[in-house]
């Protein structure tokens, strides 16, 4: 944790902020070791950076001070990605990671080597989503939260959604065997798609091309989604 992400309602009069939740607090003890006088990293979501000092630390809340939160966030990557929905435990650290990279916009995507039963997982709960985006920007030292979007179906996606996606966009597949290697130092506004374990199916593929997007691939050798995914954003922006 190398910032303190407070949410709005824990800033008081300005110049104070109190949190409680036990995670925090566990991780300012455990990890930090912090002690009153300590001047800490905090942010508020949505808002700006900046330091403050702990005033009290006990078993049920930590308090600080601060003169402002006026320091801007690290600037977001342009881009757009569209991840196949990973099996539970990799889309806990996917999102963690793209989160930490500064993914601004995810799409979830149904492809037919998603299991179905995913879409079951609690992980898709709304509050265990923002779990690990906070915890991405507290890696990053990062207060904007992503935006997280669901798409359970390939075919609307393919034919509704992503030709608005790509308005003004670049599109690049990135899929193995593809001609084209991944392309390095973009900064135009790009929608990036990734398949799930084992790749698009040949009709998936298709499908992405004759929409528009560019096939890219990372070499020779086959990656994890998860591996692959903090490859490609490293190596594009």
């Amino acid at each position: 944790m190398n910032l303190i992400l407070l949410s709005p309602e824990e800033i008081q009069h300005d110049r104070l902020a109190c949190l409680r939740d036990p995670r925090r607090l566990r991780h300012l003890k455990e990890v930090h070791r912090a002690r009153v006088g300590d001047s800490l990293t905090l942010g508020v979501a949505g808002g700006g950076i900046g330091r403050g000092e702990l005033t009290l630390l006990s078993d049920d809340e930590a308090r600080f001070s601060f003169d402002g939160l006026d320091m801007p966030p690290p600037p977001p990557l342009p881009v757009h990605l569209v991840l196949a929905l990973p099996r539970p435990r990799m889309l806990a650290r996917s999102l963690e990671h793209v989160t930490a990279m500064g993914v601004k916009q995810i799409t979830l995507l149904h492809t037919r080597r998603v299991e179905k039963s995913y879409w079951q997982s609690p992980e898709l709960d709304p509050a265990k989503i923002r779990e690990h985006l906070v915890l991405g920007l507290e890696q990053a030292r990062d207060t904007q939260l992503p935006e997280v979007h669901l798409a359970k179906g390939f075919r609307p996606f393919a034919d509704e959604r992503l030709p608005t996606l790509l308005e003004g966009r670049r599109g690049l597949m990135a899929h193995p065997g593809m001609t084209q290697a991944c392309p390095t130092g973009l900064s135009e506004p790009t929608v990036l798609l990734v398949g799930p374990e084992g790749g698009f199916i040949p009709h998936e593929v298709e499908r992405l091309l004759a929409a528009g997007c560019e096939g890219i691939h990372l070499g020779a050798r086959i990656l994890r989604v998860e591996t692959a995914v903090v490859a490609l954003l490293a190596r594009l922006f």
